[in-house]
């Protein structure tokens, strides 16, 4: 297989990956209210569906660094996506409340061990290309968004409203994941982009470095920012008299949105490098929907998706690209990223729970717009931190 091919099924790989990192998270959020009537449970409970991968995500990333000196990338990350679709096909039998925190206990571990993974070889493989890289990849996760989002709820009254079935349907996307990757990685060895060195990189620890710290709190904030729309938008769309394709369509809309900002954006930052004008610019977007949020109009929740949509779809890549700018190497671009994505899934996962609390004790989704622009703020005020030091964000 020539190069330029095996480079193209290297970036559809990637793509494929990506695709199944967000499913068992997302698809979730249509059904919200759902689920939470037919297994009679509270809002804090049924948060605890998305919070818990999410936390996951946080708590085991730094597993990535052993499972990648064990099983290396072709197998361990053949492994990873096995475990999430089985996972995700197990609901099809099996779900009733225990058995769906199970599975999706199991599922952020496998999603946390296998993002660092990935970030580490697009360092290793397209160290000169990394932006592109990080939007294929960033593109894979918002398509996965929006497809299990926005598709759900229509699944879900094609299959006779059967929510069980409507979730574990995502299952079929690791099948293709896993087969493009088999493929893709064979001739994978032949690819890596030549770099000039001057001398051999020496390992930094993330753990004593500050800049790594802010690092942590931006992909904090954004992380709980993304999961905090995509299970609560849905809700708050109900509150204002949408039924549950309406809803589905809230958040349909706001994921599309991300995908275009995953596209545009780190095309962008190819001729336009400076990451903190980028990185104000999604902010600034994301201000204007959650005003608009504020404001309680049917209408209004249409901008504001696309708005917030953009906002997340700017931000992640970016997020994703800060600690690989950083470092040197693919050992060392896994280490910071399963560091930066320890702490920032854990902020993830425990803010949609706190706002289904929230929710619980005041009855409405205006406080959770607050929550929201105050992760808005968190991102700028890290933003300028970051750019207080020696190498601009």
């Amino acid at each position: 297989m020539s190069t330029k091919k095996t480079i193209s099924m290297l970036f559809a790989a990637i793509f494929l990956i990506a695709l199944n990192l967000r499913p068992a998270v997302t698809s979730i959020g249509p059904l919200l209210d759902t689920i939470r009537n037919d297994l009679h449970l509270t809002n804090s409970e049924v948060s605890l569906l998305t919070a818990i991968p999410v936390i996951c995500m946080g708590l085991f990333a730094p597993l990535a660094v052993h499972w990648l000196n064990k099983f290396g990338q072709r197998k361990g990350i053949s492994i990873l996506i096995i475990i999430i679709g089985g996972m995700t096909l197990l609901r099809t039998w099996f779900y009733d409340y225990i058995s769906l925190l199970i599975t999706a206990f199991i599922i952020g571990i496998a999603i946390a061990i296998i993002g660092p993974i990935i970030s580490s070889l697009i360092k290793e493989k397209f160290p000169t290309r990394m932006a592109s890289a990080i939007g294929i990849y960033s593109l894979g996760m918002g398509a996965g968004a929006t497809l299990s989002a926005g598709l759900t709820g229509v699944i879900y009254v094609i299959v006779g409203e059967r929510w069980e079935i409507a979730l574990s349907i995502w299952s079929a996307l690791a099948l293709l994941a896993y087969v493009v990757w088999i493929l893709s990685i064979k001739d994978a060895k032949a690819v890596k982009e030549p770099v000039e060195m001057d001398e051999p990189a020496v390992f930094r620890s993330p753990w004593s470095n500050t800049r790594a710290w802010l690092i942590l709190l931006f992909f904090g904030f954004q992380a709980s920012l993304f999961f905090s729309l995509t299970t609560w938008l849905g809700s708050a769309a109900g509150e204002l008299g949408f039924n549950v394709i309406e809803a589905g369509t809230v958040i349909s809309v706001l994921t599309i949105a991300q995908i275009a900002g995953n596209i545009v954006i780190p095309l962008l930052l190819e001729k336009f490098p400076n990451r903190s004008f980028w990185i104000y610019f999604s902010l600034t977007l994301g201000t204007v929907g959650l005003v608009l949020l504020l404001t309680n109009s049917t209408l209004l929740i249409w901008p504001a998706s696309v708005f917030l949509g953009l906002t997340l779809g700017g931000l992640f890549p970016l997020a994703l690209l800060l600690p690989l700018d950083e470092t040197t190497d693919a050992r060392e671009a896994n280490a910071w990223t399963a560091m930066v994505q320890t702490g920032g899934f854990i902020m993830g996962g425990i803010t949609p729970l706190a706002i289904g609390i929230l929710y619980d004790i005041t009855g409405t989704h205006q406080m959770t717009y607050y929550v929201l622009l105050m992760l808005l703020v968190g991102m700028f005020v890290v933003t300028i931190f970051l750019n207080k030091k020696n190498n601009p964000a």
